[in-house]
């Protein structure tokens, strides 16, 4: 067993092919601050990590997930190669080809896939007899998808297990069967031990996932922190005022307007802020994994008023400063409104004009907004010169 701390793994992950968004035509129109995309690649603090080998056969690692022992988390991007690709796979495996480790974390008895859900499910689907992308299994039944055959392609004409089924190699191949079925696929299996938080797993999914098209912080938390927290958040991130408030009527594919709702949410408590944000934010998504319903409609509730008061005193996009949607406004702004939904002043309009005139609160929009001194000025003034306070 080795006992980590933060170091960069520097390994690059090994899935292929993930679908590219544009930028230009679908992301979010966000103002470029150093400081936040600062944030965004820090690197996270000492962790304690207990990490080991696991040799599971094929045959084991099938047990494993049709059990549910091992979970893809929900929110992961579907599965994606091609069936020449993970038949090329298969025959590595044949043939005693070496293939990468996969990732897993442990975590309430489970084990969750961080890296190497392509090379898993290739596996799951030809011990299983068919080739499916996620979306086609879901919108057939299950008898169809008993019937689907999924047989090696791509291969050399040669070689004697093109276009061969798992079933044609258990009656024809038997030697070849056994062998596959005992295969090894090594997997690291990792645990945090301190801090008990599992923050670890967003960086360390976060730097496993590095080639490709890069997932976001938000997709990452929800692939690692999926709940019924997550399924709120896709619901109110749809509410049309908010939309009206971030400038942006479809939502977003990145998952970055979802993050602002968590960072509105996770930030009505800034006592306990530390940076980096990314983490915080990462925090707070774990601490609300298993929500009561109840706090889930208080939350739905002030998020609504909280909407509506803010375009209804301050227009549309108001967050808007200079180049785009400034996150360190939207949050010191509507987490002041938030806290004052039943005592909005008259004039709210005209001091909300002053607040972005003012310097300090430019400040600490521009420079510096997730270190702690920053994010306690920029909240000050907010609450000082719309309320009063």
């Amino acid at each position: 067993m080795d006992t980590l701390t933060n170091e960069d793994p520097g390994s690059k992950s090994l899935e292929e092919a993930r679908p590219h968004h544009s930028a230009a035509s679908e992301g979010m129109d966000i103002e470029a601050i150093d400081s936040e995309e600062k944030d965004q690649e820090s690197t996270p603090s000492q962790y304690e990590i207990m990490s080991y080998p696991a040799d599971f056969t094929l045959e084991v690692l099938h047990e494993k997930f049709k059990r549910g022992d091992i979970i893809i988390p929900r929110f992961q991007r579907d599965f994606v190669w091609k069936k020449s690709q993970a038949s090329k796979l298969i025959e590595s495996f044949l043939l005693g080809l070496p293939v990468p480790p996969i990732f897993l974390y442990q975590r309430d008895g489970k084990l969750l896939v961080i890296d190497g859900q392509q090379r898993l499910k290739s596996i799951v689907y030809f011990f299983e007899g068919h080739f499916k992308s996620d979306k086609s299994r879901s919108t057939q039944s299950s008898s169809s998808r008993r019937k689907a055959s999924f047989k090696l392609i791509g291969l050399n004409d040669k070689s004697r297990f093109n276009n061969k089924t798992f079933e044609m190699l258990e009656a024809t191949q038997k030697e070849d069967y056994l062998n596959l079925k005992n295969s090894i696929l090594r997997s690291i299996i990792i645990r945090q031990l301190d801090p008990e938080d599992d923050t670890s797993m967003y960086n360390i999914f976060e730097r496993l996932n590095t080639g490709g098209t890069l997932l976001t912080g938000q997709e990452i938390r929800n692939c690692i922190y999926y709940s019924n927290f997550v399924e709120f958040l896709n619901e109110i991130n749809e509410y049309p005022l908010w939309r009206k408030i971030i400038g942006k009527k479809q939502v977003d594919r990145q998952r970055k307007d979802a993050e602002l709702i968590v960072r509105f949410f996770a930030m009505r408590d800034i006592s306990n802020y530390g940076k980096p944000m990314k983490n915080y934010l990462s925090s707070y998504m774990n601490k609300h994994r298993d929500i009561a319903d109840q706090k889930l409609e208080d939350y739905r509730k002030l998020f609504d008023q909280t909407c509506e008061k803010t375009i209804h005193c301050l227009g549309e996009k108001p967050f808007h400063l200079r180049s785009g949607l400034n996150p360190p406004a939207l949050d010191s702004v509507m987490v002041a409104f938030s806290y004052h939904l039943d005592a909005i002043p008259n004039d709210i309009h005209r001091r909300y004009e002053c607040l972005k005139k003012d310097e300090e609160f430019n400040r600490a929009t521009r420079q510096g907004t997730t270190d702690k001194q920053m994010v306690n000025l920029r909240f000050q003034r907010a609450k000082s010169i719309l309320f009063g306070e």
